[in-house]
């Protein structure tokens, strides 16, 4: 059994399997899931887990040299916004898209994970960079 890292078993393999550029969500209950794209359903209340719950773990795992985020979150959700800013490195790129864009770009990505997180645009599209 494993003892370390991302124990979800779906969550590890689209973690063990991304190659550079790749992306994965992560949203709160309500994001919509595009048909076709992988949803990882980790909910298991309103609140639980939380998205920075989510968000630290996968952020201990997996490089990331880019994240999208809604533009809405700026004004509708600021101490989300912070939190999320404050535990990305120095170089990981920020770029802030509508809200309907975000829910776009996740057509696109490898899987969506759903957290039990119920405040508003607690979203998170997160590119996947190179070890060198």
């Amino acid at each position: 059994m494993k003892k370390t890292g991302i124990l979800n078993s779906k969550l590890a393999k689209i973690a063990d399997d991304l190659g550079h550029t790749d992306t994965v969500c992560i949203g709160d209950l309500g994001l919509p899931v595009p048909d076709g794209v992988e949803k990882i359903d980790l909910a298991l209340t309103p609140g639980m887990p939380s998205f920075q719950d989510v968000l630290d773990v996968y952020l201990e795992n997996v490089l990331i040299e880019k994240v999208f985020l809604a533009e809405e979150i700026k004004t509708l959700n600021p101490q989300q916004l912070t939190s999320i800013l404050d535990k990305l490195q120095p170089q990981t790129e920020v770029v802030y898209v509508s809200h309907e864009q975000l829910k776009e770009r996740t057509s696109r990505c490898k899987a969506v994970v759903r957290t039990g997180e119920a405040t508003p645009y607690s979203n998170i599209i997160l590119q996947s960079g190179v070890i060198i």
